[in-house]
């Protein structure tokens, strides 16, 4: 049957869902309707470029994937879920948007994403490459009878990213990894060139996302061989692009994603813990059913065209856009850029690895430059890292913050 795999991820979403029932609230989180697999394939033709790039009329193209977190944490481990009002309600698994749901192409080279009407390459080459070498490859490949397959966005190959488990924070029912062995930090697989400079790649780097670890960070792009990264090639029309409105009254619209914003931060940071409060109480413009946004939500209105780093006058700023949000500048002497800006919280937790599954963490989106402890861009404004969630938490990899920024959201 055509949709055989995509109605089984769907059953088996719903019954999660009624497990938790009392526990989660159904969001919309962009349900508008998405493309079929007959309205973005265009397999009458082999081998045709004819959709590359091109979106069917009238369709919303930035349809957020639920990230599959069903678990409930505190600042150091699982826990029950928590009742309104009590500590720690609001996080991720409080919400359920729309579950990742995907089909199998019957010659098991490729995967359909029944919400982003997008195409995957189901097993990459277990291949370090470069970022002109991976453009090139993704350029030139036939596969599954299609010869339009191109480089990922960043939003488009974190859409696939699966923060059920994590190592991997991929669905491998559907997607392979590069290396059939142990799950390493080494499953990086390149996006998009970044504007700005980083300690390693210089005016040299490009975003990867890691589907070993989960992070979103930029790499020196010119490293091939066994330092260089994977490519997952992707087909279908461009996803990802924001249509933000300013409402006027303190908040912003995304009409791509059915998603509301909170249009400020309020200038001051706070833990993980207090985050969810402060998003749980707020009533702006009328609604108080604002949240803390899960990592996919608030990375999807991450602006990839700036950073404080950029060596090009033209790319300096923050990674959102400065004609609808207004973020805090960090207090000069917090980076080695002036100015700059901070991470903002998510409500999805994390773990430091297998080795150490204790739920510090909680994940970040850096809108500034996203420094290790020298102050200097290490991993690239508009990265997806996390930080341990209280200040008297354990260390991860350096460079924490334990009080971040907040830019609550809603659904439309």
């Amino acid at each position: 049957m055509k949709y055989h795999k995509g109605i089984i991820a769907l059953i088996v979403a719903m019954a999660i869902m009624a497990l938790f029932a009392g526990c989660i609230s159904q969001t919309d989180s962009g349900q508008t309707e998405s493309p079929s697999a007959e309205e973005t394939d265009t397999g009458s033709v082999p081998l045709s470029t004819a959709s590359k790039n091109t979106a069917p009329a009238g369709k919303t193209t930035y349809t957020i994937v639920d990230t599959g977190q069903t678990k409930f944490f505190n600042n150091i481990e699982e826990i029950t879920c928590p009742a309104e009002g009590e500590a720690f309600y609001g996080q991720d698994s409080q919400y359920s948007g729309n579950q990742p749901a995907y089909e199998t192409s019957s010659d098991g080279l490729t995967v359909y994403d029944l919400n982003t009407g997008l195409t995957w390459q189901r097993t990459p080459e277990n291949t370090g490459l470069n970022y002109e070498e991976a453009y090139d490859y993704c350029e030139s490949l036939e596969l599954g009878g299609y010869d339009d397959w191109r480089m990922p966005t960043t939003k488009e190959l974190f859409s696939i990213s699966d923060f059920s488990e994590g190592w991997p924070y991929l669905d491998t029912e559907y997607f392979d990894l590069a290396d059939s062995g142990e799950v390493s930090k080494d499953e990086q697989y390149w996006t998009e060139p970044y504007v700005g400079t980083t300690v390693e790649g210089g005016t040299d780097a490009a975003f990867g996302v890691n589907h070993g670890t989960g992070h979103i960070k930029a790499y020196p792009a010119k490293v091939s061989g066994r330092m260089g990264n994977h490519v997952r090639a992707v087909r279908g029309y461009s996803y990802g692009v924001n249509d933000f409105t300013d409402d006027g009254d303190g908040t912003i619209t995304d009409s791509a994603t059915g998603l509301m914003w909170q249009q400020a931060d309020i200038g001051s940071g706070m833990d993980w813990d207090s985050a969810l409060v402060y998003a749980e109480d707020l009533t702006l413009a009328g609604y108080d059913d604002w949240r803390l946004p899960n990592v996919k939500e608030l990375q999807s209105i991450v602006d990839y065209a700036h950073s404080p780093s950029a060596a090009d006058a033209a790319d300096l700023g923050p990674a959102i856009d400065t004609d609808f949000f207004t973020v805090t500048k960090l207090p000069a002497g917090t980076t080695n850029y002036d100015p700059d800006y901070g991470y903002y919280w998510t409500s999805t937790s994390a773990y430091f690895n297998k080795q150490d599954p204790g739920y510090y963490y909680a994940w970040y989106v850096a809108i500034g430059t996203a420094v290790g402890n020298s102050g200097t861009d290490s991993h690239g404004a508009g990265a997806v890292r996390f930080d341990t969630k209280v200040e008297d938490g354990p260390l991860g990899e350096g460079g924490e913050r334990y009080y971040n920024y907040v830019l609550c959201v809603r659904d439309t």
